[in-house]
């Protein structure tokens, strides 16, 4: 394994970051989710991502219980707030005060731990002051509670407001985590140079455009049963964008490129995103675990520049570039 410093700052993650999102507590059973936390473990990862509405806070619980017993000191946990959590009330959602201050508190109790490396806000609030959302943030970290800060899909202009307001109230935001994969490049033209004028580190998510990029995808074949694609609670809506004809062509003209480097479709999207020197850690999912000790095979992997100049030619005019559709796929107000 190897690891690389979260934005400006000096805690080093490993560079394959272990994510729960649409595993734990809804699509995998708890023993297997328990066995893909523990193969990350024995492969050398030693972060892991989470958030309280992963199946509405069942995916923390899982984590926490499958990391009892190792070295806290060891380990680097990362969760997340804003989504409706518990009964959806009112205040369940959001980046107010109330909301953060409770939710860590959530949060802390599922994991099993007396406080969180990276507490990051999982979208924008529109509808809270920002002064408000940083201030508690300040205060958890103050109180022992978080270590760092982080977001996660934010614009630019909001990186860069929240960062300003960090710096004044004398705690660190290091951390961005958007979107990021050989087809979704959206964060490249604004969010990763304002990113890197400000100290802050890419955790990507998606790095295979939600399996997408293994290549078990073809075009003019149904979806296989049991994929995500045809999992209508577990991304389908997601992957849709990705789900046609001409991307899953140009998807497996990939193979040779990857087979050149003696590596597999899922390594290559993998350590692709590993090539940007902005990018902290790949976030990697599993529901079995040999995609875990499959994916970590990407780590430390340097592609040649002529492999990347023939991911580009290869994929051409389907790769999403526009900067706007980090606004655009955001929520323009709280869920109810």
């Amino acid at each position: 394994m190897e690891f690389r410093y979260l934005g400006s700052s000096g805690l080093k993650i490993s560079e394959i970051t272990y994510g729960n999102w649409l595993t734990h507590g809804s699509q995998v059973e708890n023993d297997i989710a328990t066995q893909c936390v523990h193969a990350a473990l024995d492969v050398g990862i030693t972060s892991f991502d989470t958030a309280d509405v992963y199946a509405n806070t069942k995916a923390e619980s899982v984590l926490g219980d499958a990391l009892k017993g190792h070295r806290r000191e060891s380990l680097e946990i990362f969760t997340k707030v804003y989504w409706p959590t518990g009964p959806r009330g009112h205040n369940d959602v959001g980046l107010s005060r109330k909301h953060i201050m409770e939710s860590i508190n959530g949060s802390l109790t599922r994991l099993q731990t007396d406080y969180v490396d990276l507490y990051q806000a999982h979208r924008f609030d529109t509808e809270t002051p920002l002064e408000e959302t940083m201030q508690a943030f300040a205060d958890i970290v103050r109180q022992g509670k978080a270590l760092y800060i982080g977001v996660s899909e934010w614009t630019a202009a909001q990186l860069r407001a929240g960062h300003a307001l960090s710096q004044e109230l004398g705690f660190s935001l290091i951390s961005s985590q958007p979107q990021y994969s050989m087809l979704w490049r959206v964060i490249e033209d604004e969010v990763v140079p304002t990113s890197r004028e400000l100290g802050v580190g890419q955790i990507v998510w998606s790095p295979v455009a939600q399996g997408v990029l293994t290549g078990k995808y073809k075009a003019g074949q149904a979806p296989p049963a049991g994929s995500r694609a045809t999992d209508l609670k577990g991304g389908a809506d997601m992957i849709s964008r990705f789900m046609n004809d001409d991307v899953l062509t140009r998807v497996q003209k990939l193979e040779p490129i990857a087979a050149d480097l003696n590596l597999s479709m899922a390594q290559l999207a993998v350590a692709w995103v590993l090539q940007n020197d902005n990018v902290s850690a790949a976030l990697v999912g599993a529901s079995r675990p040999e995609q875990v000790r499959e994916n970590v095979e990407a780590a430390g992997v340097k592609i040649p520049a002529e492999s990347m100049r023939q991911i580009d030619e290869v994929l051409g005019d389907v790769v999403e570039h526009d900067s706007a559709m980090t606004a655009a796929t955001a929520p323009q107000s709280r869920p109810a």
